[in-house]
């Protein structure tokens, strides 16, 4: 009689999330499903009948698919570009005995405080062909002219990048702390190097972490479409920014529909396989 009392329990105190997951994600995404199947009349809108034109339109244009494969390129190299700058940084952190610990904790979050837009827009003036960056190099002398640093991938990648590091920190942060000192230190005591310690220790018992904020960012990165859309002007689109053009621009809500839920299911399917490695991890520990 105990363990259905508990399941009861347990859909009970799910019951408050699940409610907000439907009415904020899975019903909006399930009404995208009959428009994208809508054809599509210039002049006009969305038309009658019923087509898989806009998704085989999708999986087929090397437009559609150069853009789907530079969205996850791009979410990919900004996660390993957190992770890698991120993980030193949180390690210090979590580690860290010092009184000004919570201050530079502090600092490494405080751009998340500061409007998107803004951050942007101070990406924009280091990154701009006449910009701080370009002045710098130019006047040390390691370029003649000025390098071409936004509306392409390396001013997406460093933007973003600089956007979601406080994300991958913040996770890791927590993961660390409850990693036991006392482990660490007998592994010394048994002769173990600090780079043995770090990763035969340290590292598989922050797996999960990395695990969690890789995810986190990778969805956050892929689904940006302020920053994008700042950096990468007119030209250089991402998914996010190809949406927001069919919907706001072209008014072609069928297409934007398509594109929209084929990215979310890719997502899904990406989110599915992590959840896949972090349960064999956790197996095997």
């Amino acid at each position: 009689m105990a363990e259905p009392r508990r399941d009861t329990t347990g859909l009970l105190l799910l019951a408050p999330l699940l409610g907000v997951l439907t009415v904020a994600f899975l019903v909006p995404v399930l009404s995208l499903v009959p428009t994208s199947l809508r054809p599509y009349v210039a002049g006009r809108g969305i038309g009658e009948g019923w087509t898989l034109e806009h998704y085989t339109n999708v999986l087929t244009d090397s437009f559609y698919l150069e853009i789907l494969a530079r969205t996850i390129g791009l979410g990919f190299v900004v996660t390993l570009a957190t992770l890698v700058i991120g993980y030193p940084l949180a390690y210090i952190l979590a580690r860290s005995e010092s009184r000004w610990r919570h201050w530079l904790t502090l600092l490494v979050i405080f751009p998340m405080l500061l409007n998107l837009v803004v951050r942007t827009f101070g990406w924009i003036a280091l990154l701009a062909r006449r910009g701080l960056v370009n002045q710098w190099l130019m006047g040390l002398g390691i370029t003649d002219e000025p390098l071409r640093l936004m509306f392409n991938f390396t001013g997406l990648m460093i933007g973003l990048t600089h956007i979601f590091l406080p994300v991958m920190v913040l996770v890791l942060i927590a993961v660390i702390q409850n990693i036991p000192r006392d482990l660490e230190e007998a592994a010394g005591v048994l002769g173990a190097s600090r780079a043995a310690v770090f990763a035969k220790v340290v590292l598989p018992l922050s797996a999960p972490g990395i695990l969690a904020g890789s995810i986190l960012v990778f969805v956050l990165t892929v689904s940006a479409l302020v920053t994008p859309r700042l950096l990468g002007g007119p030209t250089y689109k991402v998914v996010s920014t190809l949406v927001y053009e069919q919907f706001l621009q072209l008014l072609n809500w069928p297409a934007g529909s398509a594109l929209a839920l084929l990215m979310t299911a890719i997502v899904l399917l990406l989110l599915w396989v992590g959840a896949r490695v972090a349960r064999r991890w956790e197996a095997r520990e």
